[in-house]
């Protein structure tokens, strides 16, 4: 791992799978105009090169050393400055994830300050986007990155990221421990088969309904000859009746044997038409039953289709990465998934008067099929310290701080939070989709307001100032929605002054 070097030198060690990041190295060097955009910051970041980078899985924002770390599965892949909220609107310590992206954003409470590539982390504003750094935290409550840098994390990231917001900067390290979940035995391939199942339903749907069409089309045309043959009858009685009608009337003898000679030939054609009309009709009724049945069973096969595609959702969704989160405050355990709520139910701790933590663990990969998973840590501190918050290294230091290596979690520190925690096996039982990037938050704390629709769960650190986030209203996600057209004129200088931005 190393600082930035010449951006050649960097393109031959990394390999497809982190295109990304190679791809950020590269703007980064040739791009001598991001520096003077944001008063060089571009040249303080810095990327992995000793390995592929995988896909970013969590990000630690260091509000002590002003910085951002990106982790994928196996460590740190991207590292960046950052300025976080000033005195008053601190950005919040604590637990969030991306809730939302917009590439081209404004803001609605500043100034209609432009905040590209905006990763929203609160619904009531708080996010991480590109902007001026001015060596020192300045933002109104926001956490910002060199210009450069967030476009291309942008493109890296995934909703649902987790980010980590800390009072110092920490690094998670790998864990193992009883209580941390595994996904159960042959979930993988009980998701495949249900997939398959779920194909076939389709396929087999898709016919039924070809087939109810095609017979439908068949009873169609066998409905012609009847309905020509019921008319032609009508027409012959109708002249049948108008041929007695001249015979009761007739004088002579010559108009009664017109009339007679009127009404056979009408009473003929009606016998006629009675042959080819039954002859229709019975040829018609194999044809009506053939398409009433053809409808059932496509009636049939849709319904089993849904069945089975709702069948393959579950368990799919067992597959995908959920949320739980355990508070000493309240004494429960909650879920979420996919930015909902699942279930909660009591959880018991032992010694529940003495602080616990918070602890954020996350299932980051498996070897494959139905291997067990691998789980890191990321422990924060929590509660008041005892000389006031941590200030800013980059402010006392004059950006020293941003030279230190994180420190590695504690993992002695977690399984002893973890050796207090009993979670009644109904309750594991019903936590079924365990995968990678799923987690379990240990804390002390409540769940935030700003846990609800449209996010995971957010936690914020109690003894950690707030302000950035005290002073906001919080709105739901559908409401939120500040994009503007990329080809909006924008008359002043994009990168904004140092405190119009949040």
């Amino acid at each position: 791992m190393s600082r930035f070097v010449n951006p050649k030198r960097k393109q031959t060690r990394l390999r497809p799978a982190s295109l990304a990041v190679a791809s950020l190295a590269a703007l980064i060097a040739t791009g001598d105009h991001a520096g003077a955009r944001s008063g060089g910051s571009e040249r303080s970041v810095e990327f992995v090169e000793t390995r592929s980078a995988g896909d970013p899985i969590m990000a630690v924002v260091s509000l002590r050393n002003q910085r951002i770390t990106v982790y994928d599965a196996k460590g740190w892949i991207l590292r960046a400055p950052v300025s976080s909220g000033q005195k008053g609107r601190e950005t919040p310590a604590g637990i969030f994830s991306v809730i939302q992206k917009v590439e081209d954003h404004y803001s609605n409470l500043y100034d209609d300050a432009y905040m590209p590539h905006m990763q929203r982390i609160t619904w009531s504003g708080i996010a991480l986007h590109g902007g001026a750094l001015p060596g020192y935290p300045a933002s109104h409550g926001c956490v910002r990155m060199p210009f450069d840098f967030a476009a291309r994390l942008f493109d890296a990231t995934a909703m649902g990221m987790r980010v980590i917001v800390a009072p110092t900067d920490v690094a998670p390290v790998e864990i193992a421990h009883p209580v941390l979940f595994q996904p159960k035995p042959g979930a993988g391939a009980l998701a495949a088969a249900r997939s398959a199942e779920a194909e076939e339903a389709a396929r087999k749907a898709a016919q039924a309904r070809l087939a109810a069409t095609t017979a439908y089309r068949e009873a169609t045309r066998a409905m012609m000859p009847v309905r020509v043959a019921e008319n032609l009858k009508l027409r012959a009685e109708a002249q049948l009746a108008a041929a007695e009608t001249t015979l009761g009337s007739a004088i002579s003898a010559e108009a009664k044997q017109q009339a007679e000679g009127a009404k056979a030939q009408a009473a003929a054609r009606i016998a006629e038409l009675q042959v080819q009309w039954d002859a229709a009709k019975a040829e018609l009724q194999p044809k009506l039953d053939a398409a009433t049945a053809a409808r059932e069973a496509a009636a049939a096969a849709e319904t089993a289709r849904a069945a089975a595609a709702e069948a393959a959702r579950r368990a799919a969704r067992e597959l995908e990465p959920m949320s739980v989160l355990i508070s000493r405050k309240t004494q429960r355990l909650y879920v979420r998934q996919a930015f909902e709520p699942i279930f909660e139910s009591p959880v018991t701790i032992a010694d529940p008067d003495r602080p616990i933590g918070t602890h954020v663990f996350t299932a980051i990969e498996r070897s494959g099929g139905d291997a067990n998973l691998r789980w890191s840590v990321v422990s924060l501190d929590g509660g008041p310290l005892p000389g006031g918050p941590i200030e800013p290294q980059a402010r006392a230091r004059g950006g020293s701080g941003r030279d230190v290596e994180p420190m590695p979690t504690d993992p002695d520190s977690a399984k002893t939070a973890l050796d207090r925690i009993v979670i009644p096996q109904d309750v594991l039982d019903r936590i079924a989709g365990i995968a990678p990037r799923s987690s379990l938050i240990v804390t002390d704390e409540a769940l935030s307001s700003e846990t609800g629709k449209g996010t995971d769960f957010v936690v914020l650190l109690s003894g950690e100032p707030q302000g950035g986030i005290k002073s906001r209203r919080r709105s739901p996600g559908a409401e939120v929605g500040y994009a503007r057209p990329r080809d909006r004129f924008f008359w002043r200088s994009p990168f904004g002054s140092p405190f119009s931005t949040w």
